[in-house]
């Protein structure tokens, strides 16, 4: 497993283990806890916030993973963490390897909670011998399958409030299907045009826009491994804004190294613009705001 994605690090010992001893309290798969109470656990606030979006007041949510300041790429359970797995009527992951530790911590709550697994929804497959991305939460056709299968296990869950999770979950859609109507725009202006990332995070975005990615694959490779990045890989990165051969530079915010640091430096000196891209969401942002925040920063950076 790649080292730095969201690993699946030791359970804490002690009070966590004390917590979880004997409290795996979650209902059975298809009824709501037995307060009337449906809770989610989501390994980040990127999927946290699609289910308070369709959920409301009616549904608890518990996002693991929500400071914007943390690096996603490490993690480590708490009591707390523990505790509100063991409770959860329903899990969401994102998959493909990025959030391992929920596997982790379902095991060790002993739960009976489904698990919505993103990647596996999404059917995005592995293209031929490149690093599968597993970023599908910058994909919005993912997020629209997301948003239909998380209504329909919550109206399972609490039948009471179907029409109300129904009805959010259209208006969320909505949403999201305007985001796609605005990237199918944009690629209209902007198909084929060159563009770079340090990670890739913002990737099912780009290809929306029509945008042709040109990073080495060995250097974003390095730079999400947290692995040196081989002198040639850097190099030839460095050289895309020498020879300003890109439009932009897309620079993930949460994760940084002396070569992640040199390359936006380089970017900076030939005046191509970097567009800042996280891996959850800011504060005071939902789902939505947040990518219609980066779909107008990388449209402002290539109409420059």
């Amino acid at each position: 497993m790649q080292n730095r994605r969201l690993l699946a690090l030791p359970l804490v010992a002690g009070a966590a283990a004390l917590v979880l001893t004997g409290c795996a309290t979650s209902s059975s798969p298809g009824s709501a806890s037995s307060d009337g109470t449906v809770r989610v656990v989501a390994s980040t606030n990127v999927y946290g916030s699609i289910v308070q979006s369709i959920g409301g007041k009616d549904v608890e949510v518990t996002s693991i993973l929500d400071d914007p300041s943390q690096d996603p790429h490490s993690f480590e359970s708490s009591a707390k963490t523990q505790l509100a797995v063991s409770k959860a009527d329903l899990l969401i992951e994102n998959g493909g390897g990025y959030d391992d530790f929920m596997t982790t911590l379902a095991k060790s709550a002993n739960t009976k909670a489904p698990t919505i697994n993103v990647v596996d929804l999404s059917g995005v497959e592995k293209d031929g011998d490149k690093e599968f991305n597993e970023h599908v939460f910058y994909s919005y056709p993912t997020m629209v399958k997301l948003v239909a299968e998380v209504e329909q296990r919550l109206a399972k869950l609490d039948a009471g409030q179907a029409d109300t999770f129904a009805a959010n979950a259209k208006t969320l859609t909505t949403k999201l299907e305007d985001l796609e109507s605005q990237t199918a725009a944009e690629k209209q202006k902007v198909d084929g045009d060159k563009v770079a990332y340090t990670e890739p995070v913002p990737g099912y975005l780009f290809e929306a826009m029509g945008l042709d990615n040109v990073t080495p694959e060995a250097f974003s490779e390095a730079i999400e491994e947290g692995d040196d990045v081989p002198p040639a890989a850097l190099n030839d990165t460095l050289e895309l804004f020498s020879d300003k051969t890109v439009r932009l530079l897309a620079y993930n915010e949460q994760t940084s190294s002396p070569e992640t640091e040199q390359v936006k430096k380089a970017a900076d000196q030939a005046d191509i613009p970097v567009v800042g891209v996280t891996e959850t969401l800011p504060k005071g942002k939902d789902y939505v705001s947040w990518q219609q925040a980066n779909i107008d920063a990388i449209t402002a950076a290539l109409a420059k």
